[in-house]
């Protein structure tokens, strides 16, 4: 497999046109699997075929139970300087509930054994709406990665998918709907608290001291180009999108016959519009509305300028800069402010 992902990697070289790498990012799957040979072969392959820029930001995606000492000096001597440990929460019962693999014990050692390791750009997981009766866990959980301080946070709310443990669960009544009111309610305490200790959300589920920022995820956001390697991975160039095969052996046989199998996934200028309404208006820099006039030709105050009243009057969004941002309680509706705004152009 590494092998293949470095002959995919030369034959991609192209893709960015020449653009400067500011970020790499290994997640998705296990990339904790990588010994240290592999990780040299691969950062080789990407510092000779593509300008990379003198001080990039190389992350990490890995679990508390695969982080061994031996794993982060590994990582840490092999370039990486950005780790993203899934912790996803301090409490042992919800870890088994959810069926992950570490404890609560594991997950602060690693991020302690991260720190001694040299390692000084950590991000960690949680998941809130947990089911509980109340917010105590929660609250508990928000206490000890503050402890923690760790350069930036990720929190999501579960979601239950049908094709899933917990979607088969939720058939047979063993786990009750997530509680929106109950998953509000804990976003809120969310904000509330990372804001008291320092953490700037610039993006809906991401927190971070000042300077930390996640500039890989940023790059989504703000619909910058960017190449994914090995399978399931995904790519945009600025035009189109493409997808490779999900399915491991297809890969190898494809790359093994030097063809990268994948599938273009064309957007049309209402699918470019409508995306960048969605990313956008998830960050603290918001969607700008020059930019949709510049780029894609779209007014959008004067299509929308009732429903943006209305909103605005509700408190769920203002404008600032030229810059159509959410507010705290905008936020817990944007993805349904960002459809109301959706178009149809084509």
């Amino acid at each position: 497999m590494v092998d293949a992902i470095g002959k995919e990697l030369e034959m991609q070289k192209d893709f960015l046109g020449n653009d400067t790498v500011y970020t790499i990012y290994f997640g998705g799957g296990t990339p904790s699997l990588l010994e240290g040979a592999h990780l040299k072969k691969l950062m080789q392959i990407i510092q000779n075929e593509y300008n990379l820029s003198s001080n990039p930001e190389i992350t990490l995606e890995g679990n508390p139970d695969d982080l061994t000492e031996e794993k982060l000096s590994t990582f840490f001597h092999g370039g990486i300087n950005r780790l993203s440990i899934g912790v996803q929460s301090f409490n042992d019962d919800k870890l088994k509930w959810m069926n992950r693999q570490h404890s609560s014990k594991e997950a602060i050692d690693t991020f302690h054994n991260a720190r001694k390791m040299g390692f000084e750009n950590i991000s960690l997981d949680l998941i809130y709406a947990l089911p509980h009766k109340n917010h105590d866990l929660w609250l508990s959980d928000l206490e000890q990665i503050t402890a923690l301080r760790p350069e930036h946070i990720s929190s999501y709310c579960l979601t239950i998918e049908p094709k899933t443990a917990f979607g088969n669960w939720l058939k047979k009544g063993k786990v009750k709907p997530i509680d929106e009111d109950f998953a509000a309610d804990q976003f809120e305490i969310l904000l509330e608290t990372l804001s008291k200790q320092g953490y700037d959300q610039y993006e809906i589920s991401n927190f971070a001291l000042p300077g930390y920022e996640s500039q890989h995820n940023s790059a989504y956001w703000k619909d910058e180009k960017y190449l994914g390697i090995g399978p399931s991975a995904h790519s945009y160039n600025g035009k189109f999108r493409k997808a490779n095969i999900a399915n491991n052996g297809k890969y190898l046989k494809g790359l093994s016959e030097s063809k990268i199998p994948f599938e273009v996934i064309s957007l049309t200028h209402e699918d470019q519009v409508n995306e960048y309404l969605l990313t956008s208006l998830r960050t603290k820099w918001g969607c700008d509305l020059a930019l949709l006039k510049t780029k894609y030709n779209v007014d959008l105050i004067a299509i929308h300028e009732a429903y943006l009243d209305r909103i605005s009057d509700q408190g769920l969004i203002s404008e600032d800069e030229g810059s159509l941002i959410l507010t705290n309680a905008g936020k817990l509706f944007a993805d349904k402010i960002a459809s109301d705004l959706f178009l149809s152009l084509d």
